[in-house]
């Protein structure tokens, strides 16, 4: 049925499972699973769509010319000399 698992192994893990999470969350546990496996399988399909559509729109452009594209310069900041602080000596006496 499921791989190795046999009827009876299903019937002992749904009893486990119904024994802790009870009768009245299964109900919101099937759903909250049914809504992540298909959540899962809606993903899977439109990334497939996407990378699919990104092929297709490569095949229908032309190959452009490859171009050198120049490096940006970048230009020193020019040094603005400022004066030297007047130093004040203070006598003791």
């Amino acid at each position: 049925m499921f791989g190795s698992l046999g009827f009876t192994e299903l019937i002992l893990i749904l009893f486990i499972v119904l024994i802790i999470f009870g009768a009245g969350k299964l109900p919101q546990l099937g759903e909250g699973v049914g809504k992540a496996i298909k959540g899962f399988k809606k993903s899977v399909h439109e990334a497939d769509a996407i990378e699919a559509e990104a092929q297709a729109d490569q095949q229908k452009m032309p190959a452009a010319p490859q171009q050198a594209i120049p490096e940006p310069t970048v230009q020193a900041p020019t040094s603005v000399e400022q004066p030297a602080a007047t130093v004040h000596s203070v006598s003791r006496g």
